[in-house]
């Protein structure tokens, strides 16, 4: 498979983010034990929760982002052929609107997965 720069640089950037948050979060999450260890705290956060809340937050964005994609593609195709089909002729204006707006309850339901993922939390 070949894959072009713009797709290689996404995946070098994802893979940067998750090994640093891989590394600090352990750290992170010592700091905080170091400053409280004096108190007992019932409500203590382990390395493993943070790990989980931060792959929760990373699924959730991920969903919006793709949802946001999907509709940006759906709407440039669709707004392109509306155009043309606009120009020829003008009365098709309202089956136009309606099939651009279309494409936005996937983000929406984008929002609503996301949502719910990060209720996981």
């Amino acid at each position: 498979m070949v894959m072009n720069s713009t797709l290689r640089k996404a995946l070098m950037l994802s893979a940067i983010v998750l090994a640093v948050m891989g590394i600090c979060a352990p750290f992170a999450m010592a700091a905080d034990a170091a400053e409280g260890i004096e108190k007992v705290n019932h409500n203590a956060t382990t390395i493993g929760e943070g790990i989980r809340a931060a792959g929760i937050a990373l699924a959730a964005a991920i969903a919006l982002a793709g949802a946001a994609f999907g509709t940006a593609r759906a709407q440039a195709a669709i707004g392109a052929g509306g155009t043309g089909a606009m120009a020829e002729k003008p009365e098709l204006f309202m089956n136009v609107l309606i099939l651009v707006a279309l494409p936005e309850t996937i983000v929406v339901l984008g929002f609503v997965i996301g949502f719910l993922i990060l209720g996981k939390i």
